[in-house]
């Protein structure tokens, strides 16, 4: 990732994964929606390591 996409809010992240996610599975089935869910998936789990990371330690990261 580059360091603009590090800088986005946990929040922007996640409606972009489900954005993709929904896209994806508007898709026909093939090689194209494999590929759109897998970065779907990236996504989410992009998301929810940058949630980790900023996570307060001894509290729980905030949904």
């Amino acid at each position: 990732m580059d360091k603009k996409n590090e800088d986005r809010p946990n929040r922007d992240l996640h409606m972009e994964a489900l954005a993709a996610l929904e896209q994806a599975r508007a898709m026909p089935k093939g090689p194209a929606r494999s590929e759109a869910l897998k970065r779907a998936g990236l996504l989410q789990n992009a998301a929810d390591m940058q949630g980790l990371t900023f996570a307060k330690r001894g509290r729980p990261p905030k949904n």
